[in-house]
């Protein structure tokens, strides 16, 4: 509810608690459908979640890597999958390792189950380097908070200053590898739809941290549409800005 008072000030308390309402019915879905991904096949996938791979299709013809950058929006576990049944480059997936190693297993096992291939946040670098020869779609989570209020990118998201982590833009830019930003919204309990979006095939010549500005923005229009869809659950405005941080763009 802190967070719902902070995005959405002209809310009543009302219309914030039914978002909240819509949101733990939604992550409780999760949960259920995350046990059924274990077990489902690629027809059950298809018919869960549907989407356009076009973009992709091109980008793999014409030889490029790209970045997939996409927030913690349900069920992104199930878009995992979908992408790496649908997505024809090599499909990486950077994530966090999960300090209760039994759960790190268990999820380590579905987020591979259709190819993707795990890349520890902790050793990307060394992981990185067996696939720096191939055509690969590399997937992050973007809307990260850094562990340092000092190692991120202060801008303004929902009215509030807000640090994201460095890392999607900065490897975007440092290869020039196109960026494709997604989102999933929710027709109805179970079914999905995900949606691609090309937000620049040059990030090179964009200004310094224009691409992580972008992004904000376009998770901000995500979240204003679909708020009952985001991960409120985690304290996402727990960090402070100062000035030594620098500029909120």
């Amino acid at each position: 509810m802190a967070n719902l008072d902070i995005a959405f000030p002209e809310k009543t308390t009302e219309e914030k608690m039914k978002i909240a309402k819509k949101f733990y019915r939604n992550f409780t879905d999760t949960f259920a459908e995350i046990i059924k991904l274990f077990s489902a096949d690629e027809k059950f996938l298809n018919r869960h979640m549907v989407g356009d791979y076009s973009i992709f299709d091109r980008l793999y013809k014409e030889g490029k890597r790209c970045q997939v950058h996409l927030g913690h929006n349900f069920n992104w576990e199930l878009g995992n999958l979908l992408s790496g049944i649908h997505i024809k480059h090599r499909f990486l997936g950077v994530y966090m390792p999960l300090n209760n190693k039994a759960f790190d297993r268990v999820f380590r096992k579905l987020r591979s189950r259709q190819g993707m291939v795990l890349i520890s946040a902790k050793n990307m670098k060394a992981e990185m380097m067996p696939h720096r020869g191939e055509i690969y779609a590399l997937g992050l989570v973007a809307d990260q908070t850094p562990r340092h209020p000092g190692a991120g990118y202060w801008i303004h998201f929902f009215g509030k200053p807000t640090v994201f982590v460095k890392g999607p833009d900065k490897g975007a830019v440092s290869g020039d590898l196109p960026v494709i930003f997604c989102h999933i919204t929710k027709k109805r309990r179970g079914y999905y739809d995900i949606h691609f979006q090309l937000a620049t095939e040059s990030p090179a010549n964009l200004p310094q941290k224009e691409l992580t500005r972008q992004y904000v923005r376009f998770l901000e229009n995500v979240i204003r549409d679909h708020p009952e869809m985001w991960l409120w659950s985690h304290r996402r405005w727990k960090l402070e800005w100062k000035p030594e941080y620098g500029e909120v763009l």
